[in-house]
């Protein structure tokens, strides 16, 4: 248990930067041999500290509370599996800081991993205050789990930018720890529906290798608006903000693989995204640069490589998060269409939902009836120590106990219907 740790600041790691610099004077073939020894075990030794720097930094200053040391134990028998940990992306544009820190604090876990991005739309000095407003959290900087992108990219929703900074992203993910699961990107616009110990309660349960992603081999009307038209996204090369535009010449579609579609939102799994920035095998690359001049390829580009690679047999046709098209509202009280629209919506079993407006009054719903969240609070879990009359996750324990609620068994419902019988296989990667 710990109350308001006083640890200081996360700060990344530096890599040093070693300069060789030939020597013209005669040296003995002794000096030469022991000269190069020596520069080969210190570079050998930076390979070794360097892949596991960042995860050192994190492992040797997070707080003990949250995660303390278990001996292993050959006869005890644990309660229930070990809970998984998802790292999050959660992106955004200009004036969109304060909508990213109310769905980090909607979606925040100590066991989690979070990646903000800002894009070059934000001033510089929007970024700075999102950066000093997330190390002024006490449990953030126990957990020393969120983190902000200093260097931005454009990242237009039209154009293929989108695609490289999600990559771009999901690398410094990979390379900050080596122990999460899943990779779920988020944008200001979407919010959960459930708290983040129902997901990791039920996730625990599932097999660490299925791909949530819509997807369809049907192009109909995408292969004249999407799929043949080349754009030139200027996200890629400019520093301000430019309209893409598109060119007079169409392409033809392939014929060595086949296009899939989906929509922005999945869930990933670590071993997939491994395959995406880091594998031997081309095709991640080589899809990569035929849709850089591809309207909307982000919802084309990791459905297609889940279908047409070993990771076939683990995608499920439904990426879990809700669509509210018709859930925003202007009123603070929401109207008896809104309610019943807002209870469709969480009884759909879906972990997230996305369309919502900047204050959209439906997110406070969700707070109060869902995940029982107060302003400018953390969703508690089972971590918090606390007592109700004052912050409750002011003091906390350790992070892998749960606490799972209704949204649990909403949750449940969903992934078992998504799972049984035939309809896993028979809706996935269809070629039609």
């Amino acid at each position: 248990m710990h109350h308001h740790p006083k640890s200081p600041p996360f700060t990344p790691s530096t890599t040093a930067t070693i300069t060789l610099s030939k020597d013209n004077s005669k040296c003995t073939p002794y000096i030469i041999l022991a000269s190069f020894f020596f520069s080969l075990l210190f570079i050998l030794s930076l390979l070794s500290t360097s892949t596991s720097a960042s995860q050192s930094l994190l492992t040797i200053r997070r707080d003990p509370s949250l995660f303390p040391n278990r001996p292993v134990s050959l006869t005890k028998i644990p309660y229930g599996p070990t809970p998984p940990s998802i790292a999050y992306l959660i992106s955004g544009s200009a004036g969109d800081s304060a909508r990213i820190i109310r769905l980090l604090l909607a979606t925040y876990h100590p066991r989690n991993h979070y990646l903000l991005h800002l894009d070059l739309s934000a001033p510089q000095t929007e970024r700075d205050r999102l950066a000093v407003t997330i190390h002024s959290v006490p449990i953030f900087r126990a957990a020393q789990n969120v983190d902000v992108i200093g260097k931005a990219n454009y990242a237009y929703q039209r154009g293929s930018s989108t695609v490289t900074s999600t990559l771009h992203s999901a690398s410094i993910l990979l390379r900050l720890s080596s122990k999460w699961d899943w990779f779920i990107s988020l944008s200001a616009g979407d919010y959960p529906l459930v708290t983040q110990d129902d997901l990791l309660h039920i996730l625990s349960y599932l097999p660490k290798n299925l791909n949530f992603v819509n997807h369809s081999s049907y192009i109909g009307w995408k292969e004249s608006k999407r799929l043949k038209p080349i754009i030139v996204d200027t996200g890629h090369y400019l520093l301000e903000k430019d309209e893409i535009f598109y060119v007079t010449q169409k392409r033809v579609l392939p014929n060595s693989f086949r296009l899939f579609s989906g929509s922005a939102f999945a869930m990933l799994t670590r071993s997939f995204i491994e395959f995406c920035i880091l594998g031997t095998d081309n095709f991640p690359r080589t899809l990569l640069m035929y849709l850089a001049n591809m309207p909307y390829s982000f919802t084309n580009y990791f459905p297609t490589i889940l279908c047409n690679s070993k990771f076939k047999s683990t995608v499920i046709n439904h990426n879990l998060q809700y669509v509210a098209f018709n859930m925003s509202s202007s009123k603070k009280q929401l109207s008896s269409h809104d309610l019943a629209e807002f209870n469709a919506m969480i009884q759909s079993g879906d972990a997230f939902a996305t369309q919502f407006k900047f204050d959209d009054p439906v997110l406070d719903h969700i707070d109060r009836k869902i995940l029982k969240r107060k302003p400018g609070r953390v969703v508690q879990g089972g971590w918090c120590l606390g007592i109700p009359a004052n912050d409750t996750c002011s003091v906390w324990g350790d992070a892998d106990i749960l606490r799972p609620g209704k949204g649990a068994k909403r949750l449940e419902r969903r992934i078992v219907k998504l799972l049984s019988g035939d309809r896993f296989r028979s809706l996935q990667c269809l070629d039609r």
